[in-house]
């Protein structure tokens, strides 16, 4: 349900919003690129020649597009309009990515028979776009389908939610929009059922043995740099060369000291970034899903903190 609203979200961009030209699209895109190699690049620097650890690579690439905001709208006027539109989009293109990761790096024993089934439903997703269905209600059914099959095959079963939101129609002849009619609906079940039940079932973690030595461990240590360090320079670096090189500007009405702290903002990793580690570090037992979750916290703490100060 999460994956597909964040698929409604993508496909409404592209259609209608920042992403729906190459001139609104590169410096998010661009971006979220960087926002995603840096942090992955300090984690893998900070555990290199540990097999094990190397696994969460992608824990700090992620970034969570619900506190982000939900931090952004807390400091109200204090943040221009723009720089919430830059954070919305780049969040979008960062998801999608760590969607594309999870698929490649974290899909074990395919089954080829299920990865065509499930080629099938899309096939009848793409048919139902084209028949110009506009009822949201054949496209679930298939999506659902498509989900089970997506499961059984071995790929992620995130990809399918993506999927199937991607066929949803934009609008209808009357100018109304399933897309967002469905956008609409799910949004307080997303913010106020799944997101809250996923972080209270991942996020537990004892404190009785906690010691400053617990956050220096590697892994701890990578995903919080990851996300504090390498989330702001990832992402405002990349903004940064695109500017200079002429093929963006940054967001209007926003001094460069508010564009760093939005950038600093991204590093709140929260959902995706436990959701990535809880597949890298499956079976390796309590020792890895505390200091997955530690990182994770420190991090995405300490990049809400330096991110409100700045603003």
């Amino acid at each position: 349900v999460f994956f597909f609203l964040v698929g409604l979200e993508i496909k409404r961009e592209l259609v209608d919003g920042e992403l729906a030209s190459f001139r609104l699209a590169i410096l998010p895109a661009g971006a979220a690129l960087g926002g995603m190699l840096v942090p992955a690049l300090i984690y893998v620097l900070i555990n290199y020649g540990d097999a094990v650890a190397l696994r969460g690579w992608a824990i700090p690439a992620a970034t969570d597009i619900a506190f982000a905001l939900a931090v952004l709208m807390l400091l109200g006027s204090r943040v221009p309009a723009s720089l919430k539109l830059f954070l919305t989009a780049v969040a979008i293109i960062d998801d999608l990515g760590a969607i594309v990761v999870i698929a490649l790096f974290y899909t074990v024993d395919l089954s080829v028979l299920m990865l065509v089934s499930a080629g099938i439903g899309c096939a009848a997703l793409v048919l139902l776009n084209r028949a110009r269905v506009m009822s949201v209600s054949p496209y679930l059914l298939i999506g659902v389908l498509i989900w089970l099959c997506v499961l059984k095959s071995g790929v992620h079963a995130t990809l399918a939610g993506v999927i199937t939101a991607l066929a949803i129609p934009v609008s209808r002849p009357d100018g109304s929009s399933p897309l967002q009619e469905a956008e609409h609906v799910l949004q307080p079940w997303v913010a106020f059922a799944v997101l809250p039940m996923f972080a209270f079932v991942n996020a537990g973690v004892s404190l009785q043995s906690l010691s400053p030595a617990t956050l220096l461990e590697p892994v701890s240590l990578g995903i919080a740099l990851g996300l504090t360090a390498g989330k702001s320079i990832g992402v405002f670096g990349s903004a940064w060369l695109l500017v200079r090189a002429g093929v963006a500007s940054f967001p209007a009405d926003a001094s460069r000291r508010q564009f760093f702290a939005v950038c600093v903002l991204c590093g709140i990793g929260f959902t995706m970034s436990l959701f990535i580690g809880s597949l890298a570090f499956e079976d390796m037992g309590p020792d890895y899903e505390t200091r997955l979750k530690i990182g994770v916290l420190a991090g995405s703490m300490l990049s809400t903190l330096l991110a409100t100060i700045l603003l």
